[in-house]
């Protein structure tokens, strides 16, 4: 049975659009948002909601290569964009959101089609394995919308 990995790409799919317990799913969240407010930063510590949302897509895309077992592109260039440098032509709130939804859905396909046994292997890069890594995932993207709607909040 595959049980445990179709539990793990449903709670994908309840962050990104259904009716999750914590609150707003990540697309009600996110279509929220005014675009003209996502450039802003409360100090020069922190981080605006546009850093965020490619900060979300950066680690949605390292799962996804991860379970791909894709190597073509290593952690070098995933911690070079973790918290990239973004400008108002490339980085729209739009494409962000596009991006997000659509390598959430590609994780959430690939586990559709994935057996129990993929959660026991070492992802590449990292001395832990599948399990760990998608549940890790989860727990970030709703850190990290946690921080959106607050800040989205002071708008």
């Amino acid at each position: 049975m595959n049980t445990e990995v179709a539990k793990i790409a449903d709670s994908l799919r309840e962050v990104l659009s259904g009716e999750p317990w914590y609150g707003k799913a990540a697309l009600t969240l996110l279509n929220e948002v005014k675009p003209e407010t996502v450039f802003n930063k409360y100090n020069d510590r922190s981080h605006s909601l546009i850093d965020l949302i490619y900060h979300l897509v950066t680690w949605s895309e390292f799962v996804r290569k991860r379970l791909e077992k894709n190597q073509s592109e290593d952690m070098d260039i995933f911690e070079a964009l973790n918290w990239r440098e973004t400008n108002t032509a490339m980085h729209t709130w739009n494409n962000g959101i596009s991006q997000f939804t659509s390598e959430t859905n590609k994780i959430i396909a690939i586990l559709n089609n994935a057996t129990d046994e993929l959660l026991e292997g070492k992802v590449d890069y990292r001395e832990y394995n599948f399990r760990y890594l998608l549940n890790g995932l989860i727990q970030h993207t709703i850190y990290h919308l946690g921080q959106i709607a607050f800040i989205n909040k002071m708008y």
